[in-house]
């Protein structure tokens, strides 16, 4: 599971039948995501969204 699959800005595509990325990435962007590879995804993307409703809340759980 890659970080992109955690994403809110994915949207499900029915002509390619799969989630594809809604953001409106350009060279330079995706040329910076390149270059930051083995860093988190916020540090890579700069339109990663965390897609994970309960992470504000998950610390309160214990």
């Amino acid at each position: 599971m890659s970080e992109c699959d955690t994403c809110n800005n994915l949207v499900y595509d029915e002509d390619y039948d799969d989630y594809v990325c809604a953001a409106d990435i350009d060279e330079d962007d995706y040329a910076r995501m390149m270059q930051y590879e083995g860093q988190h995804a916020a540090a890579r993307c700069p339109f990663w969204v965390n897609g994970d409703e309960y992470a504000v809340v998950r610390h309160q759980a214990f």
